[in-house]
């Protein structure tokens, strides 16, 4: 089946239908992760309507992504960096 494989570039022969259905689902990947990042805007913008600083959010998220240990020894370390700066 020839025409089911193209020349890859080390050489070797990729199958085609294989390739297009992996692009494939790569793209609809990529149309589900622009649709998220539409409604995590859409949140932050609610909540900003309500008072609340999306900012602010933003950090608290990215903080309970951490392991508490993390967190606090990146804490621990800014907290030297800001006292060595004066900026305590």
């Amino acid at each position: 089946m020839a025409e089911d494989r193209a020349e890859g570039m080390g050489g070797g022969h990729v199958a085609a239908d294989e390739l297009r259905l992996l692009i494939e689902r790569a793209e609809r990947l990529e149309e589900e992760k622009a649709g998220i990042t539409d409604d995590i805007k859409d949140v932050m913008a609610e909540a900003k309507g309500r008072g609340y600083d999306p900012k602010a959010i933003r950090k608290i998220l990215s903080i309970r992504k951490k392991k508490k240990e993390e967190y606090q020894e990146e804490e621990a370390i800014l907290e030297v960096y800001m006292q060595a700066l004066g900026m305590v």
